[in-house]
């Protein structure tokens, strides 16, 4: 993921939008400042990672914040509907409650976007403004640590896609998925579409894939439909952590890795909890790190469940896969 594309972004907020809506869900601040926190006391009941879901009218969506002190003072850091984990400039408590955001073109929203929250029982519950002068419930659960008291025991592999047909996956939000198809034993994703999904889901678990990109190509893999490693010829002015190898936005591999359009690449990657290893061409370029939170373009925040793997389709240009076999944990 470089970014999301256009016609993504339209699909998220044509879903957002209740039946004979056209205006685009956002909250106008006016630009008015949010009050920032005094006193480092009233932050430590907020400290922490919080996995987000805003209802909106037609479907749930997925968003992830870190809230940590500094200098007694607020700071979010926020993964928002498709970008990468960033710190918001506006953050802070008022009424007793958090306020915080997220501002035009960042985190997928199309202008500037204000969540306000208040603790509940341990989980912070609040509201955004949706289209039309409407207000949306969004939820705040505190993120699990996924931790394994064991080593995993694995099982049969299983082979996702066989190279012949499309059993077993689907497409993102029912759309068209024209750009994805079966050629000569590989799957080939041409141009800018639906991401495609498997439609049985995992826990922890060993996956190998091999791929190949044409130049300035981008994809990527979700683990649990959450975490995306990246996938990428067009991205050598990003940052280490959104190129090549990379869990998107934030862990980056070691050592950086080069763009090798044309040739045919693989990954084997381990997901054990919220650690992963990730091995390119027979590097280990992650080894045991811990992942943070969901990445953009996540299917959901419900980091406890297990999920299914998916290949991000809405970037542009062409990325083939073949060998896609999956281990899971007994």
């Amino acid at each position: 993921m470089r970014f999301r594309s256009l016609l993504y972004s339209a699909l998220v907020f044509a879903a957002l939008l209740p039946i004979g809506s056209t205006a685009v869900p956002a909250v106008r601040t006016g630009g008015t400042p949010v009050p920032q926190a005094s006193a480092a006391g009233s932050l430590k009941p907020f400290l922490g990672r919080w996995d987000l879901t805003i209802q909106a009218p037609a479907k749930e969506l997925p968003t992830w914040i870190e809230v940590s002190e500094e200098n007694g003072r607020l700071k979010v850091v926020m993964v928002g509907l498709t970008d990468h984990a960033t710190e918001l400039k506006q953050a802070g408590f008022k009424d007793g409650g958090i306020e915080f955001l997220s501002p035009n073109g960042e985190e997928g929203f199309g202008e500037d976007t204000l969540f306000k929250g208040k603790l509940v029982g341990g989980q912070l519950a609040g509201t955004v403004n949706g289209p039309n002068g409407t207000s949306w419930n969004w939820t705040g659960r505190r993120a699990p640590t996924l931790k394994r008291n064991a080593e995993p025991k694995w099982g049969k592999p299983i082979t996702l896609f066989d190279g012949k047909d499309l059993n077993g996956w689907r497409f993102r939000d029912s759309a068209n998925g024209s750009i994805w198809k079966v050629e000569d034993g590989t799957l080939v994703k041409d141009g800018n579409g639906p991401d495609i999904i498997t439609n049985s889901k995992f826990k922890d678990f060993k996956l190998h894939v091999e791929f190949e990109c044409s130049p300035m190509s981008n994809s990527g893999v979700y683990l649990r439909g959450r975490y995306e490693v990246q996938i990428e010829t067009d991205s050598a002015e990003e940052p280490p952590n959104r190129r090549m190898g990379s869990v998107y936005g934030f862990l980056a591999p070691t050592p950086e890795q080069p763009r090798k359009p044309g040739l045919w690449q693989t990954y084997d990657i381990s997901l054990v909890g919220r650690t992963v290893t990730v091995v390119l061409n027979g590097q280990t370029i992650i080894d045991h790190k811990e992942i943070p939170g969901i990445t953009g373009g996540a299917l959901d925040s419900h980091e406890e469940l297990p999920g299914p793997i998916y290949l991000q389709g809405s970037e542009k240009a062409r990325v083939a896969f073949r060998n896609i076999v999956i281990t899971p944990a007994e």
